[in-house]
């Protein structure tokens, strides 16, 4: 751990986040013609020290983007990322046609890292896990020799998996067994900030709880700040401090986790909540639900007005045409909905 910010300063402050990318719009690669899509537009967030904020949405709703942006893997179009007082977004430079990090945001790197989504792509198949997790202790020049595999095996052991396997491939080892080694080799460099991009969605049902269970230990253990970001509001509300519901591209709701399954104000949230079924039979039957119908536009053509307003059950004429902006409605509770007094 290396904080340098006072302690009641947020770790992470991000404001008016927007990613575009530019692609065909005849559907064509080799067409002149181009459209920007807006993965991302007008995100803004803050994390405390410690703190676990979830990300969740449906797929392509631009989740993932947002942690790639904040750890400046991309480079945001527009807006803000503050980290541990640090305006990251300002450490690119231009070289020839393409934006590169500059050494700044390269020093920074050892505090920030990512847990990815797919155990099996994000390891390398033909190194052993000992020349994976050795990597970025050689890129930044950690420890050496002897020093560097003790570390190793240590990494190994803090997620839970025996030192006597680093000379083992990805392959010979089961998808749980993997995430742990992409979780080993997020830790390396002793982290401050890690995003998990859907670290459990890949993994079969009886292996989630036990890397869910791992992360939140780890945070405890460590004092990490961790964005999980994840498309199970049921999972993700069980290891988060605050919940942050995305769709379209823009953060729909965010207040402490409790209040998001307790008090959902949006009705996405609500539809959300919804499809988390209930334990108790009775309970199941006679809830109120809200259902929602068709699709997630696509983020090429999106929608006028409220991006929501093409599958919300309550959309009235205002919804059609005026962007809700982000509203206060209670002590550390945001929504951006018409409807929500």
């Amino acid at each position: 751990m290396n904080m340098t910010g006072k302690p009641d300063t947020p770790l992470l402050d991000v404001s008016d986040l927007a990613v575009e990318f530019r692609v065909p719009s005849r559907g064509s690669v080799f067409s002149e013609d181009s459209k920007d899509i807006k993965a991302v537009d007008g995100v803004s967030f803050s994390m405390a020290r410690g703190e676990t904020l979830g990300l969740v949405g449906e797929s392509g709703c631009g989740k993932s983007t947002t942690g790639r942006a904040v750890l400046q893997l991309v480079r945001p179009t527009r807006g803000h990322v503050v980290f541990d007082e640090e305006p990251i977004h300002e450490f690119w430079k231009k070289k020839g046609q393409k934006w590169v990090w500059d050494h700044r945001l390269l020093d920074l790197r050892r505090r920030m890292q990512m847990i990815f989504q797919d155990p099996f792509a994000s390891l390398n198949p033909r190194m052993t896990v000992e020349t994976i997790l050795s990597e970025p202790l050689r890129n930044f020049d950690v420890v050496q020799g002897t020093q560097r595999r003790e570390k190793i095996q240590h990494l190994l052991m803090t997620v839970g998996m025996d030192p006597r396997c680093m000379r083992r491939y990805p392959h010979e080892f089961s998808g749980g067994q993997r995430q742990r080694i992409g979780i080993a080799r997020a830790l390396a460099l002793g982290p401050d900030f890690i995003v998990a991009d859907e670290p459990i969605s890949a993994l079969d049902v009886s292996i989630q709880a036990q890397i869910m269970n791992l992360l939140s230990e780890l945070r405890e253990k460590l004092g990490l700040t961790l964005l999980f970001i994840a498309h199970d509001l049921a999972a993700i509300r069980h290891v988060s401090d605050r919940i942050a519901v995305m769709y379209l591209g823009r953060i729909v709701e965010l207040a402490d986790a409790q209040t998001i399954v307790d008090r959902p104000q949006h009705p996405y949230t609500q539809a959300l909540l919804s499809a988390v079924p209930i334990p108790d039979p009775t309970r199941e039957q006679s809830r109120q639900r809200t259902v929602l119908s068709g699709e997630m536009p696509s983020p090429i053509n999106p929608p006028s007005g409220c991006p929501f307003h093409t599958r919300c059950p309550f959309s009235e004429d205002r919804c059609r045409t005026e962007v809700p902006r982000m509203r206060t409605i209670d002590t550390g509770h945001q929504v951006a909905c018409h409807l929500v007094e």
